[in-house]
Formats: structure tokens, sequence, C-alpha cells
């Protein structure tokens, strides 16, 4: 493997090759960093280019605004608190905190570094191990999926808010906005009321942008004295110490970021996860890890965001690997390198190893060149980003509802996308006063549509309870997740006691 992956290094490292994934990494930087504008967005949109490109520039260029753009999802998310995509959610959870007690430079390092070690750990995972990963991958049935989808829901809930029956109610309320459509297995139209841009269900970006975005403006628009008070803390601090990551610090997140870059890479191997569930149980593992509880929110915590954007960027070169051992996605951006591997008349699965074996290899050394260069944009573009916390509250609000209009109006249909964000942007203030879990809500509305065909699927394979002995992964995950209530409930009362005393 050495030895050809060295031979195609000359191709890979060409000029121009190079300069296509610098151009890629940097676009993709860029469009992450809007609110309601992700990765899967700016492939999508650059999938015309790749025509008149060679097909190892074409691939790398690719991946590459895959890779830029889900680093730089971080920084709306640690600067604006509205992530760039869902998956970016816990970072904003622990890293907007930060910026407001004026850290905002440390906290976008650290997510950048994060970033880098994830995506080029994964990287090197699908280098060495994809066909065997595959094979694992390829034997996760329905009922094993339902088991996984089932634990990640529980898991979430009882992280992600004070009360797990709150997270529950708001996990499976995401999960039936998620059966608006057609039905999976009949085609009959489910709660569309007549209309027929319902009909292929609601649309991702325009109910995130909402919930996440626009619910978040909302609150901070109603809060604009509070903003102007807190305006100098967000111009970051003088101290050198708040605008650099320290060595005890790495030492504190070392743990974090492996354990984010292992769950990552073995999330975005199963297909149908994504980066969601990735960042989430990695960022939700780290706040149990800590015992902080709350007050990982309200404070702020660099291991959060260290954990959260290791998970989030290891997805991505994971994902691939179906893709390219069995043919697979096992992501919306694996999903579009199918028309990219179509155009240049490829055709992604086993045979890819024996009849394009140089451009795969060419496309593994390409992707390692793309966290070098991802390591170098986000490094020294970070400071151009960071100078939006300068920026009056009342000129970034503006500016950020008006690009979560955009974001919902490419993605939505048009003006429908506007309506479906603005409902769920109501939706969200609400939740987000009651204390219901947004994040569960959009978790669930996520795998909302594998959950019901796996769910579908394994009540066919399995009539009788006894059969599920057939099952030991899934048996597995379900026992996962019943001692998962009960610590977590455990862990939940603990907490409310200790802040009840800390109040009396």
């Amino acid at each position: 493997m050495i030895d050809s992956l060295l031979s195609v290094s000359g191709a890979a490292f060409a000029p121009s090759n190079l300069a296509w994934i610098a151009f890629g990494v940097t676009l993709g930087y860029l469009v992450g960093a809007l609110p309601g504008l992700g990765k899967g967005t700016a492939t999508a949109v650059a999938i015309p280019l790749t025509f008149y490109l060679a097909p190892l520039a074409a691939i790398a260029f690719l991946v590459g605004i895959a890779k830029g753009s889900t680093a730089g999802s971080a920084v709306s998310a640690i600067l604006l608190n509205t992530p760039g995509e869902p998956s970016s959610t816990p970072t904003a959870m622990a890293g907007y905190p930060l910026a407001r007690a004026g850290k905002a430079q440390k906290a976008l390092k650290m997510g950048l570094f994060a970033s880098v070690i994830g995506d080029l750990f994964s990287t090197l995972v699908l280098i060495v191990v994809a066909q065997e990963l595959a094979a694992i991958a390829l034997g996760i049935g329905p009922v094993e999926l339902t088991a996984i989808l089932a634990f990640s829901m529980i898991f979430i809930a009882g992280l992600s808010g004070r009360s797990m029956i709150k997270g529950l109610i708001a996990g499976l309320f995401g999960i039936l906005v998620s059966c608006i459509g057609l039905e999976v297995e009949t085609g009959s139209p489910r709660l569309t009321f007549g209309m027929i841009q319902l009909y292929d269900g609601l649309p991702l970006i325009p109910v995130a942008i909402g919930m996440l975005a626009l619910s978040e403006m909302m609150i901070q628009i109603g809060q604009r004295q509070r903003l102007a008070e807190e305006a100098d803390l967000l111009q970051g601090s003088p101290l050198r110490e708040d605008r650099i990551v320290t060595a005890g610090e790495w030492r504190r997140c070392f743990r974090p970021i492996l354990r984010g870059s292992l769950i990552g890479t073995v999330i975005g191997i199963l297909p149908g996860l994504g980066a969601s569930v990735g960042s989430f149980l990695s960022y939700g593992a780290e706040r149990r890890a800590s015992g902080r509880g709350v007050d990982f929110e309200e404070s702020g915590a660099i291991e959060g965001v260290a954990a959260a954007e290791s998970a989030d960027n290891a997805v991505v070169p994971a994902s691939l690997v179906p893709l390219f051992a069995i043919g697979t996605p096992g992501s919306v951006i694996a999903a579009i390198l199918i028309s990219a591997f179509t155009i240049q008349g490829i055709t992604p699965g086993p045979l890819l190893f024996l009849e394009n074996r140089e451009l795969i290899l060419g496309v593994y050394m390409s992707m390692l060149a793309a966290s070098l260069i991802l390591l170098l944009v986000g490094y020294f573009g970070q400071n151009i980003f960071a100078r939006i916390v300068r920026v009056s509250p009342a000129l970034v609000m503006p500016v950020v509802v008006f690009l979560c209009g955009i974001g919902a109006y490419l993605q939505g249909g048009g003006v429908f996308g506007i309506i479906i964000m603005v409902i769920f942007g109501i939706i969200g203030f609400v939740a987000k006063k009651y204390d219901f879990s947004f994040v569960t809500f959009l978790i669930g509305f996520v795998i909302g549509p594998s959950f019901e065909l796996s769910l579908r699927q394994s009540l066919g394979l399995v009539t009788r309870v006894e059969e599920l002995a057939n099952h030991p992964v899934a048996l597995a995950f379900g026992v996962l997740a019943v001692i998962g209530v009960w610590r977590l409930t455990i862990l939940q009362r603990r907490q409310m006691a200790a802040l009840e005393d800390r109040e009396a």
C-alpha cells in the first residue's frame, strides 16, 4: 500500500491538483462559516465545475469543499451561536459562552486543531482499513440499525437538557415531523394537508435554521440591552492566555479529541447516522465525563469544543468507506460524490480498487493534503472571521437573519423554505423558553426516515421476541439504552438536588 501511494504522489501533489484542493478547502471554509449554508449545499453547487476537470482534481476539489465547510461551520457556531450545520450545535453550546467571556480566539483555535486531528485520523483509517470496515458496516442489518438509532436518541435526550422526559418528547416530536410527506412503503401522503410542496417532506435546512439560528436571534433581539452591556466581552480579551491554547488545555483536550475521533470514525462508517449523531455523542460523552452538568453550557468548555469538532470532522472521511468499498453512500457528501464519479465515468464499489486503483490512491493522497491545507487556511483565516465579534449586535443580528433567509430560500424551494424557517423559528423559541430540547428534536427529525424504514423492516424480520437472540448487536444496544436511561436519570436527579442546595 505504501509503495503504491508513493507512486501516485506525483499526480496528487502536482501544483494544479493542490491548487484545486486549496480552492475547495477555502471555498468550503467560507461557505461553512455562513449560517444555514453547509457542506451539502457547497458540494452540490460545485458539481458543475467538475465537468471540465480531470477525475483526480474533480474528486479532490469536492472532498476539499466537504472538509473545509465542516471545519468552517464552527466559526459561526462559536462567534454567533448560530451553527452553520446541525452537527455544529454542540460546538455552539460549549464554545459560544467562551466567546462571550472574551475567549473566542482560544475556542476557534481549539476547534480548528480538533477538526484537523479528527479529519486526519479518520482519513488514515479510511486508507488503511477501508475494505475491512466496509464489510462490518455491510453486516449491520435493519434490526441492528433500529437499536443503534434508538440508543442514540435516548442518549442524546438524556444529555441535551435538564429533563430526560422533555428530551424524549422533543425527539419523538421530531420523528413525527419527519413523517410528513409520502409514506415510505405505499407512497400515500401523510400530514401534507393537500400541499404538494410537502410531498417530499419538510426540507432539513430551513427546519434546522429555524430551530437553531432564527429562534436564537428572536431571543437575542429580546435581550438587546443585555447584549449591549456585554459588547465589551465580545471584543476579545487582551490577555495572551485567553487568545491561545495553553499546554494545560492541550492536556485536558487530548482525551476528548481522541475519543471524538474514534466516535466520529465509527459513526461515519455506519450508513445513515451522520455527523450530527457523531458530534452529539462525543459531546455528550465528554459532558458526562466532566461531571459539570449544565455548567458545561453556562460557562463554556474548551473540552466540549474539542470533542464535538473532532467527531464532526472525523465523520466526513469515514463516511466514504462504504462508498469506496461497496458503492453505498454513508452520508450526504458521499451521495453527492457518486454524481462526481458518474460524471467521470467511474462506478464506486468493490471494483473501484481494481479498475481505478491509481485514482483511488491519488484521492487518498489528496485527502491527506486537504487536511494539511485546512490547517493553514483555518489558522490564518480565522482572524478575519473573528472580527465579526467586534461588530455591534444591532448590526450582526439583521445580517444573520438575512443569511438565514438566503439559506432557507435556496434549500427550501424558494418562499416555501422561508415560511418553514419562520414556523420552526417560533417553535424553537417556545422550546427554548420551556426547556424542551430543540437539539433532540433535530436529531429525531434527521434520523426519523431511517428509523421508520429500519423499524418496519425489523418488524417483518423479527416476528417473535426470541428471534432477537439472532441479533446480538441489537440486544447489546438495547441493554445499553436501558442502562443509559437508568444512569442518566440518576445523574439528572443529583444535578437537580445540587442546584436546589446551591440556591438554598
